[in-house]
């Protein structure tokens, strides 16, 4: 017999679905229909190596891989700032249903959603080891991409600069973070009158306003990748000096040399 307390729990979250399906009037979806990146997108399983890898999971019901409320102006705005040529959007799909139910699980989404969202940033990394990757999550996703960044090997999470969280399910219980991940490098967006980032599954209208920080969470991802790219370069420079400052050294020690035993 299935608990009562279960019962009224998808109930109750069955209750929430008109008011949690993005509604066609709602910024992302304007946005979506205007402008370049629609509800899907797979640039790296499809594409070239970029510079930058957005790795993106949508909220629970939203269509395609990408959704309409955040992700694809998150992906325009991003591209905006690096350039088109130089970013790669990638929603996460597969075993990632963004189905309603999941949300009431522990991790506030299932494993198999989990272990979706994780091979993505495992193929950023193997397929393109020069990528920056950033990973941005909304509602149910952002527990997807809160949960496999945990889980990532350590090679893989120092190559994800920057993560941005929308609606974040998980905000009470990871203290508006992602354990084990620097918390500069996340940015939490929960607008106010927005329950879901109060331990809650009540869906308000507020929970579909994130479209109206795209542009915001794209500066701080870029932020993020190009902080990355100077302190990479400053690292270069200081190894090329020190290596240039120690043949320079082993030079002047065999002239010494040759001097002592010239006369030889």
């Amino acid at each position: 017999m299935v608990p009562l307390k279960s019962l009224l729990l998808t109930a109750s979250l069955a209750a929430t679905l008109a008011v949690s399906t993005p509604l066609a009037t709602d910024p992302g979806s304007l946005y979506a229909r205007q402008f370049g990146t629609g509800s899907t997108a797979n640039d790296l399983e499809s594409g070239s190596c970029k510079d930058v890898t957005l790795i993106f999971a949508r909220g629970s019901t939203e269509i395609g891989n990408m959704g309409s409320v955040i992700g694809p102006p998150l992906c325009d705005n991003l591209k905006s700032k690096l350039g088109s040529d130089k970013v790669a959007c990638q929603g996460v799909g597969g075993q990632y249903s963004a189905g309603l139910v999941q949300n009431a699980l522990p991790q506030n989404t299932d494993p198999g959603s989990i272990s979706a969202a994780k091979s993505m940033f495992e193929e950023a990394n193997s397929k393109c080891p020069n990528t920056k990757i950033v990973a941005g999550g909304y509602s149910q996703g952002s527990a997807v991409i809160d949960n496999a960044v945990q889980e990532l090997s350590s090679d893989v999470k120092n190559q994800v600069k920057g993560v941005v969280l929308f609606g974040f399910t998980r905000n009470v219980q990871d203290h508006g973070q992602i354990p084990n991940y620097p918390k500069d490098d996340v940015k939490v967006y929960c607008a106010v009158g927005d329950l879901v980032c109060d331990d809650t599954l009540i869906v308000t209208a507020m929970h579909l306003t994130y479209g109206l920080d795209a542009g915001d969470a794209a500066s701080f991802l870029a932020e993020k990748v190009q902080s990355s790219t100077s302190t990479s370069s400053t690292t270069s420079s200081s190894s090329d000096a020190a290596s240039s400052s120690s043949a320079a050294g082993s030079s002047s020690g065999l002239s010494g040399l040759s001097s002592l035993f010239g006369g030889l």
